[in-house]
């Protein structure tokens, strides 16, 4: 079940729910949560992907980092909690960042086989969905990969475009991620918009 937070009943914090998928830009997961953590009256957890746990260190992730097995531990019988249930009523905001060109052609059509792919099935459209494309940059400029990034516009998901810059791989194009303070700048932006922090 997600944690519980005691806090201030007048009070309660912004929960941010962060998704990170098989991208090398998942590397900078432990930079953006750390700085997500300096917005004033944030909480944050994480989803990931089995694939992006190739790329960072859950050591340096100072958050509750949840993954596909938490799913089926906590679920035995028909009375337990459902995780992606849980955690789409927890989050006020769902910032996939990296969001990779398998991750996107699974939301655009709107397959759900992992933890992270089932809480963006269910999300509330009510709530702020941000999402980071990252990619090669042959990936990124294959024709449906701007079909399907615009099915996710459709559904009223806020994208943060990607970047051109020397990718891991050696290519130099379009493809990486946006830089981390740009993220974080949106995210601010966008909780101010709704609402969801007094802090600007």
């Amino acid at each position: 079940m997600v944690p519980k937070t005691e806090m201030d009943p007048m009070q309660k914090n912004t929960h941010i729910l962060v998704g990170v998928t098989g991208s090398v830009a998942a590397l900078k997961l432990p930079i953006l949560v750390s700085e997500l953590l300096k917005i004033p009256g944030v909480e944050v957890r994480v989803v990931t992907t089995e694939n992006a746990k190739h790329f960072y260190n859950p050591q340096e992730v100072p958050v509750t980092l949840y993954s596909d097995s938490d799913e089926w531990q906590l679920w035995k019988k028909r009375e337990d909690p459902v995780l992606h249930i849980d955690l789409r009523r927890w989050a006020d905001l769902l910032l996939v960042a990296p969001l990779d060109a398998n991750t996107l052609a699974k939301m655009a059509s709107g397959l759900c086989d992992n933890l992270l792919t089932c809480v963006i099935r269910a999300w509330d459209l009510s709530k702020p969905l941000l999402f980071c494309p990252a990619m090669n940059t042959a990936m990124w400029e294959h024709p449906i990969t701007a079909q399907q990034v615009d099915q996710l516009k459709s559904f009223g998901y806020v994208e943060i475009p990607c970047i051109v810059k020397k990718l891991i791989c050696g290519d130099e194009g379009r493809g990486a991620m946006a830089e981390v303070p740009t993220i974080v700048a949106k995210v601010k932006a966008i909780l101010s918009e709704r609402g969801l922090s007094a802090h600007s």
